[in-house]
């Protein structure tokens, strides 16, 4: 899966940071929780293997400090975010 870019974006991570990918984002700037939303793209093989085994697996990078809170969405979640 590569990282994508999208419409509602307002930030890129690690734009000149090799070797990171560039991370497009929405970044909430009105929530106190520092919401933070990526939209990720599947190759044709990646697609078929979800469809057939219905998982996805998750890697965080947390510099041995307490994980944050994540979850993966299969649409758009900016909304629950906008505006609350």
């Amino acid at each position: 899966m590569k990282p994508m870019s999208f419409k509602e974006q307002n930030i890129v991570f690690a734009k000149d940071q090799p070797p990171y990918l560039p991370l497009p984002a929405w970044r909430s700037l009105e929530d106190e929780k520092g919401v933070v939303i990526s939209c990720w793209g599947m190759s044709f093989m990646e697609r078929i293997r979800i469809l057939c085994t219905g998982k996805i697996w998750v890697s965080l990078l947390t510099f041995n400090k307490p994980l944050t809170p994540s979850r993966v969405y299969s649409e758009n979640p900016i909304k629950y975010f906008k505006n609350k």
